[in-house]
């Protein structure tokens, strides 16, 4: 669904990404894990069409889409849950959720999309009138990932979903991700939690300065001694 060849990207004269090739299939969690700045969100980014790469290529479906303005990217179906959340604070939770109906795609199903993120987080239900910045960090989080799921994606990007979150709530937003991939969703995650995203994911990545420097199964890399000494501790 996504391949990802050759992609390069800097900021100014320096070089987040370098040369990266990565693959999602359709249905599959595909995890991209590394220290903080290796260059997990440029990446994400540059999908997204925020940033535009220096070199390379992105394919949604086969079509070329680097280059493409954000809104664009977006209504072919590909939707992202950013890093800190970044839902409207003074806007209640159901205008957060209603404007991300707003794309041509997602219009004319937006009634039945609102039930089932109602069905999916019933505290936003519950909590529909409220201002969205009055929610708890994990209930924003659920608004973020609601708003992305009624623009009717295709493919979901998570940018570090359990970023400041108590441990119980990462559990539950790990618990979303998998029953989102249990329904069919294509997801790219991207998370600090590198055991819980292995442990989750069908295949996974390391990007290390930029480059992928280590990929396969989420199992195979659980069991990667490399990755047991750099991220999980082992």
């Amino acid at each position: 669904m996504l391949a990802i060849r050759g992609l390069s990207v800097c900021y100014g004269d320096a070089q987040a990404l370098d040369g990266v090739d990565l693959d999602v299939g359709a249905g599959q969690v595909v995890a991209l894990v590394g220290a903080n700045g290796a260059g997990k969100t440029t990446l994400i980014r540059t999908v997204a069409g925020i940033l535009t790469p220096r070199s390379g290529s992105i394919r949604f479906d086969g079509q070329p889409i680097a280059g493409l303005p954000s809104h664009r990217v977006c209504n072919l179906g590909i939707g992202q849950v950013a890093e800190g959340r970044q839902v409207f604070p003074t806007l209640s939770v159901r205008d957060n959720l209603e404007l991300g109906a707003l794309l041509p795609r997602a219009r004319a199903g937006a009634r039945a999309a609102l039930e089932r993120v109602y069905a999916m987080f019933p505290r936003l239900a519950e909590r529909a009138a409220q201002p969205a910045g009055t929610l708890s960090g994990g209930e924003q989080q659920m608004l973020a990932i609601g708003r992305c799921l009624m623009g009717a994606p295709r493919l979901v990007m998570f940018d570090e979903p359990s970023l400041g979150l108590a441990p119980a709530l990462v559990d539950e937003v790990f618990g979303t991700i998998g029953a989102l991939h249990a329904q069919g969703m294509t997801i790219l995650l991207v998370e600090q939690n590198v055991a819980a995203s292995l442990q989750l994911a069908d295949r996974a990545y390391v990007l290390e300065n930029g480059r992928i420097v280590l990929d396969g199964s989420g199992a195979a890399l659980l069991d990667d001694a490399r990755v047991k000494e750099a991220y999980l501790g082992l």
